[in-house]
């Protein structure tokens, strides 16, 4: 299974991850709010700025303070490593 480092030592399965949003749009703003309604919020951002949303094919939705082009590009990394 390839993790992706999303930081503060917080990994995420690869294989799971379905988007890496920025979290500035008012959509994507409701989903964060839907998902702490429905407990499928995870703030692994310890307390800092949150810059990147990660949706998750289990209906998870994880909260980073990495900029959402970095963990894009770890994302990437990860796949063209899967070929």
């Amino acid at each position: 299974m390839k993790l992706i480092n999303i930081g503060f030592g917080s990994m995420i399965a690869a294989h799971r991850l379905l988007a890496v949003v920025s979290p500035d749009s008012a959509p994507v703003k409701r989903v964060i709010q839907e998902a702490r309604d429905r407990g499928m919020l995870i703030d692994a951002s310890y307390g800092h700025k949150t810059k990147a949303v990660i949706l998750m094919d289990t209906d998870h939705v994880i909260l980073s303070s990495l900029e959402f082009e970095t963990v894009a590009a770890r994302w990437e990394q990860k796949e063209k490593e899967a070929e």
